[in-house]
This record gives structure tokens, C-alpha cells and sequence, in this order.
């Protein structure tokens, strides 16, 4: 089990679980940060003690500044103040929790410190894979994944020497809350019923990207840079009842899998512990009585998979756009101002649009995902 930890995005729902953790096996927490929600960081400042604390927002972070003058903690801002806690040298590993593409440069500065990452921001992987496959290994830092279905796959790997043995992974989806519904049931969802995921408790972007599989696209794109397999040896699975979380097939026709409530502590406290396993927050799971199905993805909620397929063959500057545009898309949805179908047109739309080029560095990741959101925004709707 790690001593030192460091949180990025301490105040969401992962940060959340992952500080159930902290406080079950006495974790000591370095630093927390928050985008904007102050007045719950103050509470963790208050409780766990960290020698830092971040606030993306500036003028939120001088109001906590003030809230806990009492207190030593040094107040940082901003992605400068997130690259600066993610390169703590105590540190064990760093929990990278936030959302969206924020996430990329803190996950490289962590790994070109020398400090390993348990990863939960999809983002980090899927604009910026190359990246971060190469800061690691230049580093000899480790990822350790933290989606459950990556974890799942993690796990099912172990005491594989070659990785020629692996047929196929095979990750597991829920389906969200439109599984069965037909692209004409779809037009009219409303953002209440997108945020409505039945299996897990998560934040309204991720829970939109779940209700579309984009999400499972993303986690495709994950597994091919996290694992160094080829997109088409990674299939996807509907498994309504979230206890089997992903599976790997060898060549030899067995397939291993990790198995579990649906419960994101299980996938944080393994990242924590490896290898060891410890006595878990969640509950145990009970499979009498249990019946397990499968099913293969719909084609009404295939085309975000299909978009995220695409970029991923095509590479450079393509995951980027793709994730850029999906993000500006859901942004729109939850607002209301375009439908839930429109999600994927608009994907589609700027991925034929927006001029591609090859990713030499993090400029190029900038520019293409500034040239994507423009692009967006010019879209009438």
C-alpha cells in the first residue's frame, strides 16, 4: 500500500471514493485540488492536512486562501499549480481524477518526475497517448488504470509472459440508460434522462459519454495505448449488470476475467495496493442467484464506438478533434441546444472538417483542440 498520495480533482466522485481509502488505511495526503468547489476542499484541507491544495479557478483560490489562513497548507493555482503537485518528489503516486483534457499535462508532468500515475482521466490517453506511453517508459514510471474496465483487464492480464497470447480484450459496457432503444426513441431524450446511468454514480459529462458509448469509444483508444494492442483485437460487450468488468481471450480459447460490484473503490484501492490485495471498502460480491448476459453493442448506439475506432486508425491529430468536438457536443446537449443525436453528427462533423496533422508535442494537442472547439462553435444550432 502507497504512504504518500497526491489527489487531482479530490473534490469529484473519484476523488471522493479514493479518500474513503485514504481514511480506511491511514494514506498520507500530499496534496488535493479542486476545480472550483471551495468550500468542500476546505473541509478536506481540514481533515486530511495536505501541504498543498489547488484551485484551477484563481479568484476561488484566494477566497480559500483566506478560509484556511489558520492552516499551513500552501494555496496553488491554476494547471501550473496542478503540473507542480503532480511533480512532488515524496510522492508514492499520483490519483489524476480530473475531467477532460486538463488532465494531459499534470499525467506528464507526474510521470517525468518520476512518480507513477493512477489514471482516471480518459482524456490523458486519448489525445495525448503517444505522449504519455513515451514520457513513461523514458521515465520507468507506471500507469496503473483506474476505469474498471481497464483494471478488469489489468487484473486478467497478470502472469501473462507474452503478449502474442492475447486473442482479444474484451470490454464489458453497461449500456447506459437507453440500452434496447431505437435511433427514433433517442431524438427526444432530455439531459435528465441522459444523466439517469443505472449502475454507477458519475459526473454529467461521463455519464452523457456513457448514455452515448462514447465513453466505451474513449476506453477503446485507452486500452490500445495502456496495453499496446491494436484496436482491432478490443471488442466490446453489453453487460447490463456491471459484474463482469472486461475480459481478456487468450489463443488458447480461455478467458480470464475480473469479476465485482459496481463499485469504482475496488479498481482505485488496487492501483493504490498493487500487487497486493487488502481487504476492500466495497462490498463483496454474491453470485448466487445472479444470471450474467451478454450482448453485442446496438447499432443505435454504435456510431460514437465507430467515430472513436476511426480516430484511433488514423492517429495524429484525429483523437484529438475527436474528443474536442465531443466534448463542445455535450456541453451543447446539457444546455439544450442541440439533441441528443446531434452528439455524434457534430463528432462526425468535425472529424471530416478539421485540417489533420501529425502530434509532435503538447503545442500540437493544443492547437488542434482549439481549431476543433472553433470549429464547433461555428456550427449553427
Amino acid at each position: 500500500m502507497i504512504k504518500n498520495l497526491v489527489i487531482l480533482g479530490s473534490t469529484g466522485s473519484i476523488g471522493l471514493q479514493a479518500l474513503d481509502i485514504v481514511r480506511k488505511f491511514n494514506i498520507n495526503v500530499l496534496a488535493l485540488s479542486a476545480k472550483s468547489n471551495i468550500n468542500l476542499l476546505e473541509n478536506q484541507i481540514r481533515e486530511f492536512k495536505p501541504e498543498y491544495a489547488v484551485v484551477f479557478n484563481d479568484e476561488k483560490a484566494y477566497e480559500l486562501q483566506s478560509k484556511v489562513r489558520d492552516l499551513s497548507v500552501k494555496i496553488l493555482t491554476g494547471l501550473d499549480g496542478l503540473c507542480e503537485i503532480a511533480s512532488i518528489k515524496e510522492c508514492d503516486i499520483v490519483l489524476n481524477a480530473l475531467s477532460g483534457m486538463i488532465g494531459l499535462k499534470p499525467t506528464l508532468s507526474a510521470l517525468g518526475s518520476g512518480n507513477d500515475v493512477a489514471l482516471a482521466n480518459k482524456e490523458t490517453l486519448v489525445v495525448g497517448g503517444e505522449l504519455v506511453a513515451d514520457c513513461a517508459k523514458k521515465n520507468n514510471t507506471k500507469i496503473f488504470p483506474v476505469d474498471s474496465e481497464h483494471c478488469a483487464v489489468f487484473q486478467s492480464l497478470q502472469g501473462c509472459p507474452d503478449k502474442g497470447q492475447i486473442k482479444n480484450l474484451i470490454l464489458t459496457a453497461s449500456g447506459g440508460p437507453f440500452f434496447g432503444k431505437s435511433q427514433k426513441d433517442l431524438e427526444n431524450v432530455m439531459p435528465e434522462q441522459a444523466l439517469n446511468h443505472p449502475n454507477w454514480r458519475m459526473g454529467p459529462k461521463i455519464s452523457v459519454d456513457s448514455a452515448t458509448m462514447m465513453n466505451k469509444g474513449l476506453e477503446i483508444i485507452e486500452a490500445a495505448y495502456l496495453f499496446d494492442i491494436g484496436e482491432d483485437k478490443i471488442k466490446v460487450l453489453i453487460h447490463r449488470e456491471s459484474i463482469v468488468h472486461s475480459m481478456v481471450e487468450y489463443t488458447d480459447g480461455s478467458v480470464i476475467a475480473q469479476l465485482a460490484v459496481p463499485d469504482m473503490r475496488i479498481p482505485i484501492q488496487y492501483a493504490f495496493s498493487y500487487p497486493d490485495r487488502l481487504e476492500s471498502c466495497a462490498n463483496f460480491l454474491n453470485l448466487a442467484g445472479k444470471s450474467l448476459t451478454f450482448h453485442k453493442p446496438e447499432d443505435s448506439l454504435s456510431e460514437c464506438m465507430n467515430l472513436c475506432r476511426r480516430a484511433i486508425r488514423m492517429g495524429g491529430s484525429e483523437p484529438v478533434i475527436l474528443n474536442a468536438a465531443n466534448e463542445e457536443a455535450v456541453r451543447l446537449f446539457l444546455k439544450g441546444k442541440i439533441r441528443f443525436t446531434e452528439i455524434s453528427q457534430i463528432v462526425k462533423s468535425a472529424m471530416m472538417s478539421v485540417s489533420k496533422f501529425e502530434i509532435t508535442g503538447f503545442d500540437d494537442i493544443i492547437n488542434a483542440d482549439k481549431a476543433t472547439r472553433e470549429y464547433v462553435g461555428k456550427i449553427d444550432v
